[in-house]
């Protein structure tokens, strides 16, 4: 996904927040370009939430700066509001309106000029698949008809940053991945900057440009996702043989991270990049050793996320 060049679309320093002895977030730094996507990830009870609160005006900080869409948080709220959209886990639709009604009530509520409203009301249910269903009610629809109303209400005022916090919570794999979709389309054809929060690691490693990590309230890696990856390493080769004398022999000259002797197969550490493969193969024809089946394993975000945290991403919240 390309980012566009210039100024940050979010800038934050030595942020801070605490209820009574509890610090939720402790210093945290950020610096997010314009027309990109920036996924924070961290157990529940990290503060993902309350850094999207803080950032969209809804809670202050105890301490800190923090500019969004070029605007000081503290100092200009207002401008901040005006330039931001938010779209979180629990929708904001009105049940008992049609999909069109609740996004005339958002143009009403923006206050956009009213010879505008009806053809960005109009826009926005053709681009997000819902001109069939625009007036049914909004409790008729289905959970990913539901999002994409929430997301199209988001966008009724042409936000320049959008927080999407744990966007596709609940939704199925079909509607989960019609989601990233639009997302990859906002900032690629409407140059909006993406802030994503999300228990998904799939969805960072597939959406995001850049990545951090959240744990116990502070920021403990950021980067692309394959420098984390990198990072942390965890990915691995394994070989099964299928003769007892070349499972042996392997053992005694690979580096070998693991081994099962009854299903005589061995796990080597590995990136599970291209170079490290042939390398192993390599050695193994060298040897004169016939393998009866490989399986290589990159490491993934999955491995980033348990090697930075410790926790599982299903651990009860304790804190937001």
């Amino acid at each position: 996904m390309t980012v566009t060049s210039g100024r940050s679309a979010l800038a934050v320093t030595a942020v801070r927040k605490a209820y009574g002895d509890h610090v939720v977030l402790d210093g945290i730094d950020l610096d997010i370009p314009t027309g990109s996507v920036f996924a924070l990830l961290g157990p529940n009870g990290a503060g993902k939430t309350t850094l999207v609160q803080i950032l969209s005006t809804l809670i202050r900080a105890d301490a800190g700066e923090m500019r969004v869409a070029g605007h000081d948080v503290v100092r200009e709220p207002d401008a901040v509001r005006a330039a931001i959209g938010v779209t979180g886990q629990f929708s904001a639709v009105d049940n008992f309106l049609t999909g069109e009604e609740n996004l005339l009530l958002m143009a009403d509520l923006l206050r956009l000029p009213r010879p505008q409203r009806r053809r960005r009301v109009a826009e926005l249910l053709r681009r997000f698949d819902l001109v069939g269903a625009a007036r049914n009610p909004a409790a008729t629809y289905s959970g990913g008809m539901r999002r994409r109303l929430d997301l199209a209400m988001t966008l009724v005022g042409r936000p320049r940053v959008i927080f999407l916090d744990e966007p596709t919570t609940g939704l199925d794999p079909r509607s989960r991945r019609t989601m990233w979709e639009i997302i990859r389309e906002l900032v690629a054809n409407d140059g909006v900057t993406i802030f994503l929060t999300t228990q998904y690691l799939e969805e960072a490693d597939q959406l995001a440009n850049r990545i951090a990590v959240l744990h116990r309230g502070r920021l403990v890696a950021q980067g692309t996702a394959a420098e984390l990856k990198r990072q942390v390493g965890g990915g691995h080769i394994t070989l099964r043989f299928a003769d007892a004398r070349g499972y042996h022999h392997a053992a005694r000259t690979l580096d070998v991270v693991s081994r099962d002797d009854e299903a005589r197969t061995l796990r080597i550490a590995s990136q599970g990049d291209v170079r490290s493969v042939r390398e192993l193969l390599d050695r193994l024809d060298r040897a004169q050793l016939t393998v009866d089946e490989l399986q290589v394993r990159a490491p993934d975000l999955d491995d980033v996320f348990f090697a930075l945290t410790g926790n599982p991403v299903t651990e009860q919240e304790q804190a937001r």
